[in-house]
């Protein structure tokens, strides 16, 4: 049969159409790649700070993430709130967890503080937002700080909140380094409480129930959900009257670019784990951790097993 210039024609269309509309047969290897990588979905890049309850939070958004397929890095033990907020400001990371009344303190020195933990949470959430960041849903069980003593202390100088430390001679407190240039830690206590001599004993490397059994300081910072304050306790908690240390309920600071890469999928999974920390359940992961020395991402993983969230 004989062709035609015209049908000629129309085949050579057709061909050119092919090779040029044709996906990927257009572009080299590296092109490929480079287009490939242009729609992968972010890392999630989740950090925590430097204590046990960090880590087992850590672990248990890193394992509830994982689980559900969310691709992620994780870094542990990065720090303080002043450090752990440059990991995130600067890219370092992109996620972590984070308690909203030190995202309202600390981070953004609010120096009118909310009276309530829904209106700390509401505070913290907004302010995250104008930097680029998403604040999901805070936990039940909230985290404070809290002015110990042992009981032996609270008898002898008949402690019964922190108005009274100023009854005790030359008084030093006992914390992290980070509490002497907090407003939610010594300088609040010197500034709303009276409190102008006390002084400060940074513990690094060394726990605050130790520093106070080793009688290095007469009082100490703990946190409301440390195991040893539990019934029976040794120790007593001195009544925070003026309510210096606010509302510390945990909640997730995301990447905005996060959530929009990932969708609802990402807050429903990170929120199904929040909804369960109340403060018995944080009592028990700390002591687990910090009396009967299990790691941390076991404990994350038997609670989130025994929770169907693994």
């Amino acid at each position: 049969m004989k062709v035609t210039r015209v049908e000629t024609a129309v085949v050579a269309v057709v061909l050119t159409s092919l090779v040029v509309f044709a996906p990927g047969l257009d572009r080299t290897p590296a092109a490929r790649a480079a287009a490939s990588k242009a729609t992968a979905k972010p890392t999630i890049v989740l950090g925590s700070k430097n204590f046990t309850e960090e880590y087992i939070l850590g672990q248990l958004y890193k394992q509830a993430l994982q689980g559900k397929g969310f691709p992620v890095s994780y870094k542990e033990n990065i720090g303080s709130t002043e450090i752990i907020t440059t990991a995130l400001r600067s890219g370092k990371i992109n996620a972590y967890p984070e308690y909203t009344g030190e995202i309202v303190q600390t981070v953004f020195h609010t120096k009118s503080l909310p009276n309530s933990a829904a209106a700390t949470f509401k505070l913290a959430k907004k302010l995250e937002n104008k930097h680029g960041y998403a604040l999901f849903n805070r936990t039940p069980f909230s985290d404070t700080n809290v002015v110990v003593v042992t009981k032996a202390t609270a008898a002898k100088y008949g402690l019964k909140s922190i108005v009274d430390l100023k009854k005790i001679p030359n008084v030093k407190l006992g914390g992290l380094p980070e509490c002497a240039t907090r407003a939610n830690c010594l300088i609040g206590l010197r500034k709303v409480y009276g409190l102008k001599k006390l002084g400060f004993v940074p513990l690094a490397g060394i726990s605050s129930y130790a520093a106070l059994n080793a009688h290095t300081v007469p009082v100490a910072i703990g946190f409301s959900t440390d195991p040893v304050l539990g019934k029976g306790s040794k120790y007593v908690v001195l009544p925070d009257v003026k309510h210096l240390f606010g509302f510390q309920n945990v909640a997730p600071i995301v990447s905005q670019k996060l959530v929009q890469a990932y969708g609802p999928k990402l807050a429903q999974t990170m929120n199904a784990v929040s909804a369960l920390l109340t403060t018995p359940a944080l009592i028990a992961m700390n002591k687990a951790v910090a009396v009967d020395k299990q790691s941390p991402q076991a404990v994350a993983s038997a609670f989130l097993k025994a929770n169907h969230l693994r």
